[in-house]
């Protein structure tokens, strides 16, 4: 199978300090691939180079096939990226904003059937200020799927999210990729990189310490002889919290 995503020796330097070091990955067609790490890791750094909005030093990112520092504008055609709720137009609705997406990348489509994917069809005249944090991030992976890309680019999709806006989000996130879409994302929410990711690359100080699956990393710790000072509860804080509260959306 032919990678959708290939990076190879990716740097990306700031006159003395080096962001990404040296870094390369590949990823497949249909996968969600998470990419992790702390803060300054170089991780959203990595991720604007892939969406063509920051140049690269040296190295070569490719997205089906095509080169993003040679042709950004082929690639764009091909990817969707999230954006922040502060990139809308406060003054046009959910519909409005949708199809002035679709003008700018010539396509046609039903704003209404969008907004009925991602659960906002009542919404549609809405501002975006007006929603909620989870409407706001739904919305936004509405906006990513207008010109029916390969790929799609979420930086930390559930952060300042309630649980039952961020299972909900999970939900809707698997969806999109049983589409057929290929997403890669970044997340500091080490259960969000479990559930959701079908591999992963881990990163700090600009390069990737280890590349693999969620069961593969945990393997492999395991058969280094690690063991938590405490065995874990079979339930933790977050199992009760939505045991009690139920999973249902709290939406105004």
């Amino acid at each position: 199978m032919s990678n959708i995503i290939s990076v190879t020796n990716l740097i990306k330097t700031y006159g003395n300090f080096t962001a990404v070091d040296g870094i390369s990955f590949n990823v497949q067609p249909g996968e969600i691939f998470g990419i992790l790490g702390p803060n300054g890791a170089g991780k959203t750094t990595t991720l604007e180079i892939m969406e063509t909005l920051k140049t690269l030093t040296s190295g070569e990112v490719l997205i089906d096939g095509i080169n993003v520092q040679d042709h950004p504008w082929e690639v764009k055609r091909r990817i969707g990226v999230q954006l922040q709720s502060s990139a809308f137009y406060p003054e046009l609705n959910l519909i409005e904003l949708l199809d002035m997406f679709a003008a700018m990348y010539d396509v046609h489509i039903k704003p209404m059937d969008m907004l009925k994917e991602v659960e906002l069809e009542d919404k549609a005249k809405n501002y975006v200020k007006q929603l909620s944090g989870g409407q706001k991030q739904r919305f936004s992976i509405a906006s990513t799927l207008i010109n029916q890309p390969k790929v799609i680019f979420l930086d930390e999709p559930t952060t300042g999210l309630d649980p039952q806006a961020r299972i909900h989000l999970w939900e809707m996130v698997r969806k999109v990729n049983k589409s057929g879409v290929t997403i890669v994302l970044t997340t500091h929410y080490m259960d969000e990189a479990e559930q959701l990711c079908d591999r992963l690359a881990i990163m700090d100080k600009g390069k990737i310490l280890k590349t693999g699956t969620p069961k593969t990393f945990i393997k492999d710790l395991l058969s280094q002889g690690f063991k938590k000072e405490a065995k874990p509860e079979p339930a933790n804080l977050e199992d009760v919290f939505l045991n009690l509260t139920g999973r249902a959306l709290r939406e105004g």
